[in-house]
């Protein structure tokens, strides 16, 4: 089983819309994938359809309350979803004098009832906070979407900093990958971001772009991934094209 965060601690770069869409295309091929709505917004269950509140959610299991497995939703074939929970945004709020070993909620929590799932994926906040912190104790491998706007590359500098820190504490490296979403192909700045992040990270970013669409920010509302809402678009495929990127590993190369 493969523990991916999906983070970036900027807003707006398209985490959800990455981790509902790139499930969601896994999943049809084949694989056993579990998504987790680590966002107090819950966003990510909004977008695969999930409204009840009646759900129990990852912030149960981080409690100790129930069993991760007890939490699981199933949304389509082959995935489930576990939804983030009205009590999250507490356990952001945890103090080392509340809880001990607050930092390693999630990582015990997973630890039983996810056995027979090929993948897990962790729809992180857009903080630097202590659900982050759980996030990256628990994975085993980063995905970072990144938008084509120089703001974006300030913030990912701090964040691979905070990476950093934690492969040092933890004496581990991970395995980190870079997807350029919400890219327009008609702007100067999205080849410019690009170019730089090929310098920095070489071998790092998947092949395949996500391009901005309009169809990708409708999506949510219906409560659909682009792979229903609009199977045959432009969007539909760079998903299905970039789940074969991660499942197979490929990279950009400097010419792109």
């Amino acid at each position: 089983m493969r523990i991916v965060a999906i983070i970036n601690q900027k807003g707006g770069v398209g985490k959800t819309t990455t981790t509902a869409n790139l499930c969601h295309a896994i999943a049809q091929s084949g694989y056993k994938v579990t998504a987790i709505d680590l966002d107090p917004q819950g966003h990510l269950a909004v977008s695969l359809g999930v409204t009840e509140l009646n759900y129990g959610g990852i912030d149960d299991a981080m409690l100790k309350n129930k069993t991760v497995d007890q939490q699981l939703v199933p949304v389509r074939d082959n995935l489930k979803l576990i939804n983030s929970g009205n009590k999250l945004k507490d356990i952001e709020r945890l103090t080392a004098q509340q809880h001990t070993s607050r930092g390693v909620l999630l990582k015990e929590a997973l630890q039983s009832g996810l056995d027979d799932q090929d993948f897990v994926f962790i729809d992180c906040p857009p903080s630097s906070g202590l659900l982050v912190a759980n996030a990256l104790i628990a994975a085993d491998e980063i995905l970072i979407p990144m938008s084509s706007d120089f703001l974006a590359l300030q913030g990912l500098s701090h964040l691979m900093g905070t990476i950093k820190r934690f492969e040092q504490a933890l004496q581990i490296k991970y395995k980190t990958l870079l997807v350029m979403s919400r890219y327009s192909p008609d702007r100067r700045i999205s080849s410019q971001v690009l170019d730089v992040l090929l310098t920095h990270f070489p071998e790092q970013i998947l092949a395949t772009v996500i391009r901005e669409t309009a169809l990708l920010a409708e999506c949510p509302s219906f409560g659909k991934t682009i792979l229903e809402y609009s199977p045959k678009s432009r969007s539909a495929r760079d998903f299905r094209s970039l789940a074969v990127d991660f499942l197979e590993g490929k990279v950009m190369h400097g010419n792109k």
